[in-house]
């Protein structure tokens, strides 16, 4: 199979694995979220990015001495910033939903870490007419980010007030605006830690696995904020002992199951890109980001999250991500238009 085909395939199985991993917060219920997200984040932000990049990167001291220190601050300030997002990703999971969610901050995301490369390294391309469709697709973007509002409301409307101490949905549309904002940061993170994937290369890396020097200091300093602010929730929540209730030990496993889809189909996504060539992260954002939301609608509806509010607020919601769905596509085209 050739390169570009291969890439698709792997952006379409790293959508389904993104799309699915916060399923098991579902089957959690007897641990507070910030017990969840806290075994999350040390699994998928802890143990699996240092295992696999030492795993795959020879002398990984030297890489990083080779590519310098700025590019490793640029990484590592975009892995805090991106850090802080999931946090306010976790709790728009938790206020709306894995349907709605996934749609505002994915669409979001898709906008910001596509058109942020593309004006800084392209921007002498920005009004041409792929400069232009890149611009259509924003806008598509805050079209289909204001139709699931709409939605959201609808939703809130027919279940009354909403789950019993859950935030608002325009609360929880906050947290998807910052958190798809931030969650753009992993895709700036991979583009401007170019330096240090060249410097694995350099070390003798494989050339799927060169990005890997890039996930340890992004992942490392992402997790950093995630735990400060678990830790506060419990001692705020007095929910730490909820770790030790009777018949919750397997959640760790439903945790360690959330890491490895979402820090699988990271690590997926960066190979993917290889695979798609040198404007990877420019086309491969919004695909990835195109896939998560169609997979994340699915599993919202298939688990009854639009239950009892009626058609309207379903078919509101829906058309929003088709909007959404749109605003990729049109953002892929431009991409490959560049």
């Amino acid at each position: 199979m050739s390169s570009v085909p291969l890439g698709l395939l792997l952006l379409v199985l790293a959508g389904a694995m993104n799309g699915s991993f916060t399923l098991p917060m579902k089957f959690t219920r007897q641990w507070a979220w910030e017990n969840t997200w806290l075994a999350w984040t040390l699994f998928a932000l802890g143990i699996f990015p240092p295992l696999l990049t030492f795993g795959t990167v020879p002398g990984l001291g030297q890489v990083y001495a080779q590519a310098g220190l700025s590019p490793m601050l640029v990484v590592a300030a975009c892995g805090a910033g991106w850090g802080v997002s999931q946090v306010f990703f976790g709790l728009a999971v938790d206020a709306v939903g894995i349907a709605l969610a996934f749609s505002v901050i994915l669409g979001i995301s898709a906008a910001v870490g596509s058109l942020i490369p593309f004006i800084h390294l392209h921007s002498e391309k920005a009004f041409t007419s792929g400069g232009l469709l890149v611009q259509l697709g924003v806008a598509l973007v805050i079209v289909g980010v204001g139709v699931c509002a709409v939605a959201g409301r609808k939703r809130e409307a027919a279940l009354g007030q909403g789950p019993v101490g859950k935030p608002s949905v325009m609360k929880g549309l906050f947290f998807c605006l910052i958190s798809g904002l931030g969650s753009a940061l992993v895709n700036l993170g991979l583009t401007y830690g170019r330096p240090l994937t060249l410097a694995a290369l350099q070390a003798g890396a494989a050339p799927l696995w060169a990005s890997n020097a890039v996930w340890l200091p992004l992942m490392c300093a992402g997790g950093v904020p995630n735990l400060v602010f678990c830790i506060y929730l419990m001692r705020k929540n007095k929910t730490g002992a909820k770790f030790g209730v009777s018949g919750t030990g397997f959640y760790w496993i439903l945790a360690a199951l959330m890491a490895f889809f979402w820090f699988g189909s990271t690590v997926m996504y960066g190979v993917a890109t290889v695979k798609l060539g040198e404007l990877g992260t420019v086309l491969g954002w919004p695909l990835f980001m195109s896939l998560i939301v169609i997979t994340a609608s699915v599993w919202g509806v298939a688990t009854g999250e639009w239950k009892n509010t009626g058609k309207q607020p379903l078919l509101v919601m829906m058309g929003g991500v088709a909007v959404l769905v749109l605003a990729v596509c049109v953002l892929s085209v431009a991409s490959r238009m560049m």
